[in-house]
């Protein structure tokens, strides 16, 4: 009863942006941040703790500003997701702007498969269904379900609703594994916190938990890692720069090469998020051990 309630909101939520338009429903998502930051403060605890973590040299009111700023950007993707099925094809492919697709295709060509890599940053769900429009390679992106079983649901089938095919988050690693080696592009973000026994790598001069999966892929299918985000700009249109993950100079313990090329797109995280710090989630306890 209370997933259908949500559900419900959810859909209702939609329905509203659709009648009001992307533009004004950009600009209601600043109600939005103050209800959920002021109001109903979800997670502002961690959002504050994890800035003063990241940048300590920043003052209070610095951190507020970008902790509200955070909010204001999920708001907006919120409310971008939510519209989004009002859109056509050629409105979702244009939806982000890439100036390097054709260093993703070049490297396509050579039949390794390849793995694209991002983060809660922007709006990364547009960002795939774009993607994967302007190359014209359905992604297979991998994708954690939602509490809420009938708002993973409807997800997914936006997801897919130009190509894109769904790989749920905990399937089995050959089977991600086989669809790199049948040469697709395998879509995933990674910048969740790892388990607690899982590697450690720099972020933010802080050692922080990863995933070793994406490393660990590329290493055993050799295939190349780009590493990209949605930057949201100021008229809120987006660009992405797609940059290819180094293999060069790794060492030779096998370990250690899965925590080094983790560490390398982990920087390249970092980078971005120093440069928009306000365009990150940073509702996660990104350093709970």
């Amino acid at each position: 009863m209370k997933d259908r309630f949500e559900y419900i909101i959810f859909i209702s939520l939609g329905f509203l942006f659709k009648i009001l338009g992307l533009k004004l429903s950009r600009k209601a998502s600043y109600l939005i941040a103050l209800l959920f930051y002021y109001l109903i403060p979800i997670r502002k605890k961690t959002t504050i703790e994890n800035l003063t973590i990241a940048f300590p040299e920043f003052s209070k009111k610095k951190i507020e500003e970008i902790a509200f700023g955070s909010y204001r950007s999920f708001a907006i993707t919120i409310v971008e997701i939510l519209y989004m099925p009002n859109l056509t094809k050629v409105q979702a492919e244009k939806f982000i702007s890439s100036d390097n697709n054709d260093i993703v295709l070049e490297r396509f060509k050579e039949n390794r498969g390849v793995i694209l890599i991002s983060a809660h940053f922007g709006n990364w769900e547009a960002m795939a269904i774009s993607i994967g429009l302007q190359l014209n390679i359905p992604l297979g992106a991998v994708v954690k379900s939602q509490r809420n079983q009938l708002v993973s649901e409807w997800l997914n089938n936006l997801r897919s609703k130009w190509g894109n095919k769904i790989i749920p988050l905990g399937i089995s690693i050959r089977k991600v594994y086989q669809t790199i080696k049948e040469n697709n592009i395998v879509a995933m973000v990674s910048d969740q916190r790892g388990p607690a026994d899982g590697i450690r790598v720099n972020l933010f001069g802080k050692k922080a938990s990863v995933y070793a999966g994406t490393a660990a892929l590329a290493l055993k299918s050799k295939c190349p890692v780009f590493f990209c985000v949605a930057v949201r700009q100021k008229d809120y249109t987006y660009k992405t720069h797609f940059y290819e993950v180094s293999f060069d100079n790794l060492p030779e313990n096998e370990d250690e090469k899965i925590i080094e090329i983790s560490q390398r797109h982990t920087d390249l995280l970092e980078q971005q998020v120093r440069a928009h710090p306000e365009q990150w989630l940073w509702m996660h306890k990104r350093w709970k051990y």
